[in-house]
């Protein structure tokens, strides 16, 4: 058996072509970076309708980049991020390495794992899935996500042989430019959790899932009664598998956040700016070469999953399996810096071969990479295509 993780299946949702064209990865107009008028920069996160709307009431100004420039020039960046959390906005000032560690919620995600178990109900033991093509055949995986992370860690699973039922709703924003990537293997449902219908729906699929993903907010989903302990009352055994973006502790736990705000605020763009060769004391922010926070999680994320699985195996009970986009590149960081990163060369898709596979998909005829693991007896692979979102029914296969 070998198995490994190619350096840019971090960006794999770059590695893919529907029909001849490739895939569109569109960010909103005034998304970005903007300097503050105290100097500080600050990156807003635009792409979801409210989140746009929100950020431009609270500036008072045209939907623009020159508008908003200028008036974030009449803003202090630390100032500007807090008033946009409290507003419910996704906005973050870029720190440095230092700044973020000294910060009290760079010390509560230090304080911690980057995956996290916590035992959170009792059960008796449940056996593994008995021998097959693919060693998650017979586990239901109930995903909750949207965006990145979550998404890959559903992904993940799925290419394992979990049946994977993704829920959405037609009311609340996505990436869909992502789910031809994200969506491969998966069933996808659409619930609307304002209704009581919509609720009794998930609590009827929850009660027969052996894991319940989610990536909203902290307390989004559990505001509407899916809390990991209701989860483990109404089903004893399950593995609830819970992302967040800046951790559920520390000032910052309830914070919203996607990954490209998690590197600025964490350091991660001072320190590619620096590193590229800009004034450490006054470096414009430069992203990571991709979404690395979010990858990483992702794949922690099926890996915590599974280790839950084998302990509920073997112990019995319900768990808990957390990771935050913020504690994934605290550990990254752990594992230090490639020399001449810069000079690392970035492959092009037609340079991939046989790391792509290419057939039908509900967006049309898809050609994206295969899954990296390479296990003789259980291959990991994907059965079903892409789908666009609330395509099947909410119920199990």
């Amino acid at each position: 058996m070998r198995c490994g993780t190619r350096r840019w299946e971090s960006g794999s949702e770059r590695y893919l072509r529907l029909g001849d064209a490739p895939a569109p990865a569109r960010w909103d107009d005034i998304a970005g970076t903007y300097r503050c008028g105290d100097g500080r920069w600050v990156r807003l996160h635009t792409n979801f309708p409210h989140h746009r709307a929100g950020v431009l009431r609270l500036l008072g100004c045209e939907g623009n980049r020159a508008s908003v420039g200028k008036a974030l020039r009449d803003w202090e960046g630390f100032a500007f991020e807090q008033a946009a959390a409290e507003a419910g906005m996704c906005v973050a000032a870029m720190r440095s390495f230092a700044e973020w560690d000294a910060h009290p919620q760079g010390q509560a995600v230090a304080a911690l794992p980057p995956v996290r178990l916590e035992r959170i109900g009792e059960a008796p033991p449940t056996p593994l899935p008995p021998l097959g093509d693919r060693p998650l055949q017979g586990i239901r995986v109930l995903e909750a996500t949207r965006v990145i992370a979550g998404p890959v860690c559903g992904r993940t699973l799925a290419a394992h042989g979990a049946d994977v039922l993704h829920i959405s709703a037609a009311h609340l924003p996505s990436f869909d430019d992502l789910l031809p990537d994200t969506g491969r293997g998966k069933r996808s449902a659409s619930l609307d959790l304002r209704s009581e219908a919509g609720r009794a729906a998930l609590r009827g699929l929850a009660a027969g899932a052996d894991v319940f993903v989610q990536g909203y907010r902290p307390g989004a989903v559990a505001a509407h009664g899916f809390a990991p302990a209701e989860l483990a009352a109404l089903r004893p055994g399950i593995v609830c598998t819970s992302l967040s973006a800046y951790g559920e502790v520390g000032p910052w736990g309830g914070r919203r956040g996607f990954d490209s705000l998690v590197q600025t605020a964490s350091g991660f763009n001072h320190a590619e700016a620096v590193a590229a060769g800009a004034d450490p004391a006054d470096p414009e922010p430069r992203v990571l070469p991709a979404q690395a926070l979010d990858h990483a999680s992702g794949f922690l994320l099926a890996f915590g999953t599974l280790a839950a699985l084998l302990r509920r195996a073997e112990e019995g009970g319900s768990w808990k399996v957390t990771v935050s986009l913020a504690g994934t590149g605290q550990w990254l960081r752990s594992l230090g810096r490639l020399e001449d990163g810069f000079g690392v060369p970035v492959a092009k898709l037609e340079e991939l071969g046989d790391l792509l596979e290419s057939g039908p998909s509900g967006f049309g005829p898809l050609t994206a990479l295969r899954h990296s693991g390479r296990l003789a007896a259980t291959p990991p692979h994907w059965t079903l295509p892409p789908v666009p979102l609330g395509t099947h029914r909410a119920e199990w296969a």
